[in-house]
């Protein structure tokens, strides 16, 4: 599969990647990184990358997406990178392109594209690029290995978590076979502003433990504009201030914005995946994320959660 990709990479002069909607460190390293491995080897190939902006990972080098205009995508190669679902997608417009190939590591929802790469034994999408510049022996340069770098950190907790892997840390050398200083992610990463560990506090005393080992938190939207800050922070940002309670299990994050409530889910136990399709979400076995209608849809799937573990 991945000399295929090489392949159709090879065959097409335009290139457009894109991921999903509010990006994570996985979403942009992905996309930074296939962006710049495409460059490094194919110089004279156009490659954009296109989606809404991240104000959490600013920082990262190259993170500004292109403004093209919709004829780009004639006879192009569109890329989507670490997006199970069709819904999550931002810019719907690779629809239009010749050609689409999805990357991803997050467990199947749906088929969108002609050419579908999806790989679960992977933390993180950048990993899998990262695999798939090893095994094509496609070069890559500091840049590209550092976004990747990043990508696999923030998805794997910083090796922490259980879908870390001999695998991950076989790319994670090869990655670091460039010249980047990773003092310069975790500084970025996880040095706080004094607001933002205030803001923190908050979210703490907000939490509410059920019957079942099952927490949650709920954020009204006035009480998120209330807190002048963006809705990543509230919402996937906080979702982990519930993360390391003992005798919880399962744990999630509603945060009702404009468009629905956004659900952060999570567990260190049981595979809550299932459950965020039901929703119309996706992601993985123990992180999974959807958006629903109302609090009082987000009520029944607190209640699918605390039934999940009985």
């Amino acid at each position: 599969m991945y000399n295929k990709i090489n392949e159709a990479i090879e065959k097409y002069d335009r290139i457009i990647i894109h991921r999903h909607s509010n990006p994570d460190g996985d979403a942009l390293g992905s996309q930074i990184g296939l962006k710049n491995i495409i460059k490094e080897n194919y110089p004279q190939k156009e490659v954009y990358t296109v989606g809404d902006p991240s104000k959490r990972y600013g920082f990262m080098e190259d993170c500004e997406t292109d403004t093209i205009p919709d004829e780009y995508y004639k006879g192009a190669l569109a890329f989507v990178l670490d997006t199970s679902a069709i819904a999550l997608i931002s810019d719907d417009r690779y629809k239009t392109a010749d050609m689409i190939i999805k990357m991803d590591h997050h467990i199947f929802t749906e088929k969108y594209a002609d050419i579908e790469l999806i790989d679960t034994s992977f933390e993180s999408c950048c990993g899998l690029i990262g695999m798939f510049a090893m095994q094509t022996g496609l070069k890559l340069n500091p840049l590209a290995a550092k976004s990747l770098y990043t990508g696999m950190i923030t998805d794997s907790g910083r090796f922490r978590y259980d879908s870390t892997s001999a695998q991950t840390f076989r790319v994670a050398s090869f990655l670091m076979e460039q010249n980047f200083n990773t003092n310069d992610i975790f500084a970025n990463l996880y040095a706080d502003e004094l607001p933002s560990i205030q803001l923190r506090a908050k979210f703490v005393l907000k939490i509410t433990k059920t019957d079942a080992p099952v927490a949650y938190i709920y954020t009204t939207l006035d009480e998120a504009k209330s807190y002048n800050a963006d809705t990543f922070t509230i919402s996937r940002g906080m979702v982990n201030t519930m993360g390391d309670i003992k005798g919880i299990d399962i744990w999630v994050n509603f945060t009702e914005t404009e468009n629905g409530v956004l659900c952060e889910l999570r567990s260190n136990k049981y595979n809550i995946n299932p459950i965020a399709v039901k929703y119309g979400g996706g992601g993985h076995q123990k992180a999974s994320g959807a958006t629903i209608k109302n609090r009082e849809e987000a009520m029944a799937m607190l209640n699918d959660l605390i039934a999940l573990t009985k």
